[in-house]
């Protein structure tokens, strides 16, 4: 069995999860408003005002989504940002972020973009901009299969060499994973490393790894290499393949 770091207990259960959501605005006003209209929502709403408070609490905690403020006390939204993608031991370094802003032209919104905010949010808002930021989160957390059966064996037109398929994408996921450290300091050995995957997640139906290969892919080109957003979601689609191929294939 190839061993994985374990999951977050506080996300164990077979319930459905609730998502949690960090709101960090210096504005009294904005902040009460983003809390309970999240809350009406159904998530698990906190609150803080400024900066340094948002990068402590995320830091500490795993929050689905993070609200913050282009312009608060201690740290604007980029640099709260920043301080958790950076951070390996940041619980929520990798979840959606969200840049609001009462006053935004279209180049600071293009570069909010770029530093890997999902989306900008112009203030005052409404519910319906929220609805819209939380289908963001959803759709990031939507349960793509880790092993799609049908597109499998639609590819290699029998179940029994899907099976030989998978047990040889094994090896080369546990190969992959053991190089992680080495490959994210060569950005274009990583790139054509994730070229060869994408082929064989195909052949396999390994969908949700196929996915994140390809939003890691497009990050490395872009060259955002300081980031440990895509990479982190990357390794934890590879573990929890590993793990579906290791259960079906013994």
């Amino acid at each position: 069995m190839f061993n994985t770091p374990s999951s977050d207990p506080s996300r164990a259960s077979g319930a459905p999860e609730t998502v949690r959501a960090l709101v960090a605005d210096d504005d009294p006003t904005s902040r009460l408003f983003l809390v309970e209209a999240l809350r009406s929502l159904g998530l698990d709403a906190q609150a803080c005002n400024d900066g340094p408070a948002a990068i402590a609490l995320a830091h500490d905690q795993p929050f689905d989504l993070l609200l913050l403020d282009c312009r608060m006390p201690g740290a604007g939204a980029e640099e709260v940002l920043t301080a958790l993608r950076h951070d390996p031991g940041a619980r929520s370094s990798d979840c959606t972020a969200v840049a609001t802003s009462a006053d935004m032209d279209a180049s600071e919104r293009q570069r909010l973009l770029s530093a890997e905010f999902s989306e900008v949010l112009q203030k005052p808002c409404n519910i319906s901009d929220l609805r819209r930021i939380l289908a963001l989160v959803q759709a990031g957390a939507a349960a793509l299969p880790l092993l799609d059966d049908a597109q499998a064996e639609a590819t290699m037109g029998d179940a029994e060499v899907v099976k030989a398929m998978r047990a040889l994408l094994r090896a080369e996921l546990v190969g992959l994973y053991q190089d992680l450290d080495i490959l994210r300091d060569d950005p274009s050995s990583f790139a054509e490393r994730l070229h060869r995957l994408r082929s064989s997640c195909g052949f396999c139906g390994a969908t949700a790894l196929a996915t994140q290969a390809t939003l890691l892919q497009r990050h490395l080109k872009l060259g955002h290499s300081g980031s440990l957003a895509p990479l982190s979601r990357f390794r934890k689609a590879l573990m929890a393949t590993i793990e579906a191929v290791e259960a079906e294939t013994g």
